[in-house]
């Protein structure tokens, strides 16, 4: 218990001196000569030198990467609905009555053999899914080069627009590409400050499946198109044994103003042109999961017959006011120094935790950004890789893994001020109970639905890859949760009756799949498995597995993992007050309390870590990338310093044994962790570790070399966490500031209950809050040290119950400011 104290109050002391810590820089204005907002734009002195280092734009449908080279530019893009193959079913018929043999294997403790079993009869069929592709290239050669002057490449998260700009032969030569919402095509603008200075040769070039060139079934058709255009046409690939039976195209439409143009074959030639505007729209003919039958030429002809006349100068500013309505919801600024205005390549190398603050605002916009241009209402959710992809063989085919990967990309919508951008993924969980209802019943011989750790466009639902991943039947109950989550936030009544039923389903499937485990009693998932982390356990020693073709080390299979059973206390618990709410299912409701009693509870083992299993065992990989049993203190609710000081001292000496090591993903669900347990020097160590580690150039995350977003989201998360909390019941303002960040804003930011908060502080410990309540419910505000309160709104009453927490009434779409200051001692 004096451990245990000592943690508490470290971590407090910690917020303290936080406050008061110093930079190591001395800090400069806000702006430079460049003019650039170090917390909003992305900048470098060269182009990129891979695709993984160009800069991404996207309108939450059509994805480009942007090089910004000066002899041949490449732009590669990417529509999301392009994947291999078409709607198709995992689904096999029968596995249910295979499944009483492998829980009593799994219970006796003979977990290889249940792996086999499983591996034989539940495993979906085909056992992989299908893959994410990449459609095209647009290629510009210009010429310039190699040597120009004055280079500049940059995006600005404010515009969503990327930007090239050089000199070469005297001539100042400028490029902007953004990827329009409101118009639906990409768009690439290029001027020069002389008359009939641009020149230049467009191809549109598509993909194919080379590492498969001998079988594969896809192809592409690359022609010119009238006087000012190219085109683009092709089909998807067979994979899996799944018809490829999408089609798509693309176009590529010219405006010039002077000189002359012309199409030769598969060429675009424009020559001395005083400015170029360049449009590319794209489509196929996916309508919905079980539904090819689009047109993709009426699309894209539609979409380009709506712009033809429209001057460029208003698409553009179309363009950014649809952008800003989204990303101007929030502004963050840390704090500036000299650091904060070099080239984002050289600030990521320099950043030391101390000496830039603005990055981890750059970090956090950055990840804002992203989830506006690759999630928007209408399209498919974010991917692996957004909707950004050039490969046709992607890593883990770019689709939606569910046993964090698919969640992390959605934890910053609420809490930064984007519910509308979740909307793609509630849809996809509304999708995922058409066969997620039949694999409940042919799997599992139960009612409701489930899902497992993947799925793709076609929204297959059964287990894939093999046993070792495929028995985490916990994947759909936990995107559940964040149904929740954005009815925390917003109090919508409306969405809470119509995802309800979709709750609930998941809830009735675990009603009859979980037993009772023989020596404890509890009620537990089997087969079980914490995410992709192998138990050194006796006899889990390495096999040849018959479903992935490779020795396994082991096998993952378990009774009742520790974070299937927190994804069960959330869910149970939120579907039973969702019931409440709506007044709906109280036999139900009663059934589903009185069975979440029952679940296995977090145990603390020998070693004073967490438990990850049921049983005390160990792990085979020192500090692996998942910490899964941590589900229970960051997303979920269930450990807390205040509240349970004994779990949240296990958690943290988890933290401790996994250490820095690992993935972007990773880091971010470690920093958010950290956060959460009030310790703002372990988070940042985390950050500044991804950001050397495993962060490209232009900010995205990197897992096992690829390019994924989940860790670029994910660190969205992990600062809004340092900055506020409100997972408890009341709103904790800095409850893990950085001792760097002395002094800054953000405004916009957004806490459950239906508040929306602009928040203030300084050196002095001073701190400023708005609070906009869009539901009229009682405001609870924590602070971070013993305070009183200075000045408030005309007429605003607060309550102190103790002297960091301070509570008033609000009424809807009303607005109430306080300052707090330290209490004098």
């Amino acid at each position: 218990m004096k451990k245990l104290t000592r943690l508490l109050v470290i971590g407090l002391l910690g917020i303290a001196i936080a406050v008061t810590f110093g930079c190591s820089s001395a800090p400069v204005q806000s702006s430079n000569s460049s003019g650039i907002d170090p917390t909003t734009v992305l900048w470098y002195n060269h182009p990129a030198d891979k695709w993984e280092n160009a800069l991404p734009v996207g309108n939450g449908r059509l994805g480009a990467m942007v090089f910004g080279k000066v002899d041949e530019e490449r732009i590669q893009f990417n529509e999301e609905t392009y994947w291999s193959g078409g709607p198709y079913s995992q689904t096999v018929q029968g596995g249910y009555r295979v499944l009483p043999e492998i829980q009593s294997l799994i219970f006796n403790g003979e977990y290889i053999k249940a792996h086999k079993l499983f591996g034989r009869y539940l495993m979906g069929y085909p056992v992989e899914q299908q893959k994410y592709q990449s459609m095209g290239d647009l290629i510009l050669k210009l010429g310039h080069g190699p040597e120009v002057k004055d280079y500049r490449l940059e995006l600005d998260l404010k515009t969503a627009i990327a930007r090239v700009s050089y000199e070469a032969n005297g001539i100042r030569f400028e490029r902007e590409v953004f990827s329009s919402p409101v118009d639906q095509v990409i768009v690439v603008r290029l001027t020069a400050d002389r008359p009939g200075s641009i020149s230049l040769v467009a191809n549109l070039r598509g993909f194919r499946n080379q590492a498969h060139s001998n079988y594969a079934t896809d192809y592409f058709r690359m022609d010119g198109y009238g006087q000012n255009g190219l085109i683009l046409r092709g089909k998807s690939a067979d994979y899996l044994g799944v018809e490829g039976q999408l089609r798509y195209e693309a176009q590529l439409r010219a405006e010039a103003q002077g000189g002359s143009m012309s199409v030769d074959d598969t060429d675009l030639v424009i020559k001395n042109a005083n400015s170029v505007t360049l449009y590319l729209a794209t489509a196929t003919n996916f309508v919905n999961y079980k539904d090819v039958s689009g047109d993709p030429h009426l699309r894209v002809e539609e979409t380009l017959g709506r712009i033809a006349g429209k001057p460029i100068e208003q698409i553009k500013e179309d363009h950014v006011k649809e952008h800003q309505r989204l990303f101007g919801r929030v502004s963050i600024d840390l704090g500036s120094t000299a650091a904060s205005f070099l080239p984002t390549d050289e600030r990521l190398k320099k950043f030391d935790g101390k000496n830039d603050p603005n990055l981890a605002a750059l970090v956090f916009q950055f990840g804002r950004y992203l989830l506006i241009s690759s999630s928007r209402p209408g399209t498919q959710p974010a991917n692996l890789q957004g909707i950004w992809n050039q490969y046709q063989n992607p890593s883990w085919d770019s689709k939606y893994t569910t046993n964090i990967n698919t969640e992390m990309n959605y934890w910053p919508a609420e809490v930064a001020n984007l519910s509308d951008c979740a909307a793609p993924l509630f849809k996809m969980i509304k999708e995922l109970t058409d066969q997620g209802s039949e694999v409940a019943r042919e799997h599992y011989g139960a009612k409701g639905w489930v899902f497992h750790q993947n799925t793709d466009l076609w929204r297959v639902a059964a287990p894939m890859d093999g046993p070792q991943w495929g028995t985490f039947t916990t994947g759909g109950a936990w995107l559940c949760t964040h149904l929740w989550e954005h009815y925390l936030y917003t109090g919508d009544l409306d969405f809470l009756k119509e995802y309800y039923p979709v709750m609930k389903g998941s809830v009735e499937f675990f009603l009859d799949f979980l037993k009772e485990h023989p020596k404890y009693g509890w009620l537990v998932t089997n087969p079980s498995t914490s995410p992709e982390n192998f138990p050194d356990r006796p006899g889990n020693g390495p096999f040849f597995d018959e479903v992935t073709g490779w020795m396994s080390p082991g096998t993952t299979i378990c009774a009742g993992s520790t974070i299937d059973m927190q994804i069960l206390n959330d869910l149970f618990d939120y579907v039973a007050e969702a019931s409440r709410i709506l007044g709906v299912d109280e036999e139900f409701r009663n059934k589903v309390l009185e069975t979440r009693q029952k679940l296995a509870p977090m145990q603390v083992n020998k070693k004073g870590e967490l438990q990850e299993w049921l049983e005390d065992w160990g792990q085979k990989e020192k500090s692996h990338r998942h910490i899964s049993h941590l589900y229970g203190l960051f997303p979920g609710n269930q450990i807390s310093l205040r509240k349970t000081p004994e779990l949240a001292g296990a958690a943290r000496a988890v933290l401790e044994q996994r250490g820095l090591v690992g993935n972007g993903w990773s880091s971010a669900w470690k920093m958010a962790c950290w956060a959460r347990l009030l310790e703002p020097e372990k988070a940042m160590e985390n950050l500044v570790y991804a950001l050397h580690n495993y962060t490209f150039n232009n900010l995205f995350s990197i897992c096992s070399k690829a390019l994924q977003v989940d860790g670029s989201f994910g660190m969205t998360a992990a600062v809004a966490e340092m900055l506020v909390q409100s997972h408890e019941g009341e709103i904790f303002i800095l409850p893990s500031i950085h001792g760097s960040w002395k002094k800054g804003n953000i405004k916009g930011i957004k806490a459950r209950g239906g508040f929306e908060l602009n928040l203030s502080w300084d050196e002095n410990k001073v701190i400023e809050i708005e609070v906009i309540s869009t539901l009229g419910r009682t405001c609870s505000i924590r602070t971070p040290f013993p305070a009183e309160v200075k000045q408030v709104s005309s007429g605003l009453s607060l309550t102190g119950q103790e002297k960091t927490l301070f509570s008033f009434e609000t009424e809807p779409g009303k607005s109430y400011k306080m300052t707090f200051i330290p209490i004098a001692r």
